[in-house]
């Protein structure tokens, strides 16, 4: 006789899944396609003001009930400075490397949300005690330096400078994703993430009065303003809300196990979009990479 606690399969949140999927491997396509008209800091404000602007009728709706509490406010400034700092560094490496790269390289931010967390939270220790854990170390590690050495062009200054301003942005997802859990354990995620965008277009704002050339958007044409629009919902507003959904649903092992296809799926978009492919090093050493970091999630078991 099946057991009651287990979860029966949920198509719901199976195809919840699969769109996250979808949507957040367009975003690096349509960063890279803005590229060619917009600075980073011009085109990482006008993103995150299009998924603010998305979310401003649900949080107007939520105002009376939800909003008022000024925790959530006070809660909400230290996970959108690590988020306005880790926006920048994810726009700017597009305009060093390929999407598909960059992704993959992305991937490592599992190590430090893994090292961040078992300095931080008492309940994820127990991790320490993992073999999956270890091996997902281990993995990692000859993931990332293969995926480097095999890159062709590695010691060009272009393609370093890439490199680091990636691995820096995955450093700084594992600061963010700390701080969102520690500020909003108890909170509606839909809530927390609207009010973080509101502080980080204020963020990304100022940097893109001081350091970018906002006026250069007023001149583009309509088909790069519908990508920033279309982008900024899709991989910004509706992805994370589709990928807490998931979350709720079934729980973060399956979902992050199938958002580890995302560097294949931007691959194939951009294959056909920019014509970018990687070599078979690369594919080696990306498989190695991605399963340290489905080893990873596999230890997740190990917590109570």
């Amino acid at each position: 006789m099946t057991d009651s606690r287990f979860r029966t399969f949920d198509p719901l949140a199976t195809l919840v899944c699969l769109a996250t999927l979808i949507v957040w491997s367009t975003g690096p396509v349509f960063i890279k396609y803005l590229t060619g008209y917009l600075d980073m800091w011009t085109q990482n404000f006008l993103r995150y003001l299009a998924a603010c602007l998305f979310w401003l009728p649900f949080l107007m709706t939520r105002f009376r009930k939800d909003l008022h509490n000024t925790k959530i406010w006070k809660f909400a400034v230290l996970p959108a400075v690590a988020n306005v700092i880790m926006q920048s560094l994810w726009a700017a490496a597009f305009y060093y490397i390929e999407p598909a790269f960059i992704v993959l390289l992305s991937k490592t931010s599992i190590i430090w949300i893994a090292v961040f967390s078992l300095v931080c939270f008492d309940d994820e220790r127990p991790l320490l005690g993992s073999r999956n854990f270890w091996l997902a170390l281990v993995l990692s590690v000859i993931g990332v330096a293969g995926v480097l050495i095999s890159k062709e062009g590695f010691a060009q200054r272009y393609t370093a400078v890439g490199i680091v301003i990636t691995l820096l942005c995955a450093a700084m997802w594992g600061v963010y994703t700390v701080f969102v859990k520690a500020a909003f354990k108890n909170i509606d995620s839909r809530i927390a993430f609207s009010v973080i965008s509101i502080y980080t277009v204020a963020g990304l704002g100022i940097l893109a009065l001081f350091f970018g050339k906002p006026q250069d958007s007023l001149n583009m044409p309509p088909l790069p303003w519908a990508c920033v629009v279309i982008s900024g919902v899709l991989a910004i507003g509706l992805g994370h809300v589709l990928y807490y959904t998931s979350i709720r649903r079934i729980g973060a092992t399956i979902p992050s196990l199938v958002l580890l296809s995302q560097p294949f799926t931007v691959l194939a978009i951009s294959y056909f979009v920019f014509g970018e492919s990687l070599n078979a090093l690369q594919w080696v050493f990306g498989v190695v990479l991605l399963a340290g970091a489905a080893s990873a999630i596999r230890a997740q078991q190990y917590l109570k």
